[in-house]
């Protein structure tokens, strides 16, 4: 194989449009762009949902439903497993001291302790936890308050 016999592939380029090129073409006279009007002038360019001046679709329906995202604002899980990494033992787990341990930007999150992992340490938890990290907390020697 070189560079001289290489061939695209049949339908892989197609030509230009040509339009104006008279009515042979089948692209003459108005150049595709129909007859008269706002789209036939030059550097004619429509906002996306413009109808002409007419009301658009978009604002004759109307609106409904309801959108919960400005309220839904999910817990911060945050599992046994992390909480062995990133406290010592006799610690105490609260909201700003896991913001400070890096598991938040925010200095007041809503945070649930997760069971995912074994605790070895004895913490004292003042976050909200799950049933399981509860069990596992008070099997290590800790306290849920």
């Amino acid at each position: 194989m070189e560079l001289s016999n290489l061939v695209n592939t049949p339908g892989a380029r197609s030509r230009r449009k040509r339009v104006g090129r008279g009515c042979g073409s089948g692209m003459g006279k108005t150049s595709t762009r129909g007859h008269k009007g706002q789209a036939a002038r030059k550097g004619h360019k429509q906002k996306l949902g413009f109808e002409g001046g007419q009301m658009p679709l978009v604002r004759r329906l109307p609106k409904r439903g309801f959108n919960n995202a400005a309220f839904n604002d999910k817990a911060l899980a945050v599992n046994l497993a992390d909480l062995e990494k990133k406290f010592e033992a006799g610690a105490e787990v609260t909201v700003e001291s896991l913001a400070k341990a890096g598991f938040s930007s925010n200095k007041k999150p809503k945070v649930k302790i997760l069971g995912t992992g074994t605790l070895t340490k004895k913490l004292t938890v003042k976050v909200p936890c799950s049933a399981a990290a509860k069990a596992k907390i008070e099997q290590a020697g800790g306290t849920v308050a």
